[in-house]
């Protein structure tokens, strides 16, 4: 047996680079579990990580790849067994941790959950990051006791992958969707998914009024800035919004007029340092809403070796939907 596995590496000498490159076994992470990785994605923050063009890497070398779905070959711990399947999303894994973009990995017990017996190897990462934090979101809303019957649920960020799964899993639990995007030739792609309404992100990108006309219910924004500060300003009274992002920005040129006279909630979504808890809860509810035949519509399956180019092309705003690493082919 080859003590060698293929894995994307990135260095940085005099250079930034990523490499397909071969690494030794014994140089992999100490750590308490060790995984054959079945399937890895493509995301954002690995075409940010692969290309050099966002600081996402903390150290080098660095396997990137922050999704992966694996199976136990060896542990030290009695949480899981040889031969296990395990999903991973989060924790620094590909950014300060080597990461899911390899043929093996050795993980912390404690960032894995088990794959719920209803979704296949592929299947979990064709929903990835992007639809485990878009549960996350719409679980948030359910907390907070906005149902069906509040009325319309806004969506921004609506061609993004939290975006367009939040769309869908929202239609699929019967809430009338508004979808926010900036491309509006894709409003009949939005329609498939789910939504009810299109509108167009103009709508909401600019400075705007402290307090609006009531509109929406609830929200699910991956945008931030403006944006954000409009969605809080046109809730209806109790209405809540759900923070996951910041495609605009960081800022918040908001005023506290929502929140004091119409009872508004503001709910910040993060999926990197989540409780384990908190990820089966959302992991067994993305197995029993997703449908195989949505995952095989929205997804594209890649090797290893096209991971590079792959990374190019999503830096480009080429690619549309997920893309699934085959760690093994």
């Amino acid at each position: 047996m080859s003590n060698s596995v293929k894995a994307i590496v990135i260095t940085k000498d005099e250079n930034y680079a990523a490499t397909l490159s071969e690494v030794q076994q014994s140089d992999l992470p100490d750590q308490n579990v060790r995984l054959d990785v079945l399937y890895s994605t493509l995301n954002y923050k690995d075409g940010l990580a692969i290309t050099g063009k966002g600081p996402v890497v903390r150290s080098f070398p660095m396997v990137p790849g922050i999704d992966l779905v694996g199976t136990v070959n060896e542990t030290s711990t009695d949480e899981f067994a040889v031969g296990d399947h395990v999903i991973l999303n989060g924790f620094g894994v590909g950014e300060k941790h080597w990461g899911g973009l390899a043929q093996k990995a050795s993980l912390n017990s404690d960032w894995l959950i088990p794959l719920p017996g209803a979704l296949s190897p592929k299947q979990a990462m064709q929903i990835g990051t992007a639809g485990y934090t878009a549960m996350l979101s719409v679980i948030a809303l359910e907390k907070q006791g906005i149902t069906p019957n509040h009325g319309e649920i806004l969506v921004t960020g609506a061609n993004g992958g939290v975006g367009s799964f939040a769309i869908y899993l929202l239609n699929q639990l019967g809430y009338n969707v508004t979808a926010a995007t900036g491309r509006m030739e894709q409003s009949d792609y939005l329609k498939e998914l789910g939504a009810s309404q299109i509108i167009s992100r103009d709508e909401l990108s600019n400075p705007g009024k402290p307090l609006q006309k009531e509109r929406f219910a609830g929200a699910i924004d991956s945008v931030g800035s403006h944006t954000l500060a409009n969605i809080c300003a046109s809730l209806k009274y109790g209405g809540v919004v759900t923070a996951c992002g910041l495609a605009q920005g960081m800022d918040l040129p908001a005023s506290v007029a929502p929140f004091i006279l119409r009872g508004v909630s503001l709910i910040g979504i993060d999926s990197v340092m989540r409780p384990k808890a908190d990820r089966i809860e959302a992991w067994d509810r993305l197995a029993s809403l997703v449908k195989a035949d949505y995952l095989d519509k929205i997804s594209t399956e890649i090797t290893l070796e096209q991971v590079i180019d792959n990374a190019v092309q999503l830096m480009k705003g080429k690619i549309r939907g997920r893309v699934v690493v085959n760690c093994q082919s």
